[in-house]
């Protein structure tokens, strides 16, 4: 079985509803680092000194390589990236290998077959 990395940073308001999304279109589960900053096209504003810019989360989720691409567009749609600037990207990457996913192997092995 293969896995791809979906990465995911996104509006700290929307988190919960990307990661509901995601277990909805077969994620497994998911590692969630907070607090994280980032600058789009557009430089953050200052007021006074101090910088206004919204807390992003850092999402990932190791998920199996046939149902990343869909997991990948609902994500997308769950944190509306695509419909307002500056609420998040995602993107996937290949795992050359992992360990310590034999229960996620099992779980997904009957879904997986469906797919193909």
């Amino acid at each position: 079985m293969h896995f791809k990395l979906i990465i995911a940073l996104v509006e700290d308001t929307k988190t919960n509803a990307v990661l509901d999304a995601a277990r909805e279109a077969g994620a497994l589960g998911s590692t969630v680092i907070n607090q994280a900053r980032g600058e789009g096209i557009k430089k953050t504003k200052t007021f006074f000194g101090l910088t206004l810019e919204t807390q992003r989360d850092v999402l990932l989720l190791m998920v199996e390589e046939h149902l990343s691409r869909q997991i990948l567009e609902t994500i997308a749609e769950a944190g509306e990236f695509d419909d307002k600037p500056g609420t998040g990207i995602a993107f996937q990457i290949d795992v050359e290998d992992a360990v310590g996913v034999s229960h996620q192997i099992q779980a997904l092995s009957p879904v997986v077959e469906e797919e193909l």
